[in-house]
């Protein structure tokens, strides 16, 4: 058995991550479905679509071939779900839940460009290659 290139240690949990994101979209769509910005129309559709591209970016890199390519889609797909997690901040004075506070807020956007750090760095390693033997 041959042990995981040094690329699988970051690569692997960040598909993992994405993959079960995306599963979850279908499974708890109402949350999904809570943070997606009041002014965006179509909301059921939109956690359905961002779940299969969460779903999608998360195959591709757990793929050698295609890891650098997902890991880039997936920074950018992360990026994209920054201002469903700035939208509370419109909203502040009906905020309910702790993370739709300010520091609440602060935590989400740190955590989603941490996200977006670790995928940067798996795409930089990545090779791009399959892995022979």
């Amino acid at each position: 058995m041959s042990r995981p290139r040094r690329d699988d240690l970051a690569a692997r949990p960040l598909a993992a991550l994405m993959v079960v994101s995306g599963v979850t979209h279908f499974t708890n769509p109402g949350y999904y479905g809570g943070l997606v910005p009041s002014w965006l129309p179509a909301r059921s559709a939109l956690v359905a679509v961002s779940g299969l591209a969460d779903v999608a970016v998360g195959v591709l890199v757990a793929v050698p071939a295609t890891r650098r390519t997902g890991a880039r889609a997936t920074a950018a797909l992360i990026t994209c779900y920054l201002p469903a997690h700035l939208e509370p901040l419109r909203h502040l004075s009906t905020a309910q839940r702790a993370f739709d506070r300010p520091a609440g807020v602060a935590a989400r956007v740190a955590v989603n460009l941490g996200y977006v750090t670790w995928a940067a760095a798996v795409a930089r390693r990545a090779t791009g290659r399959p892995r022979t033997g």
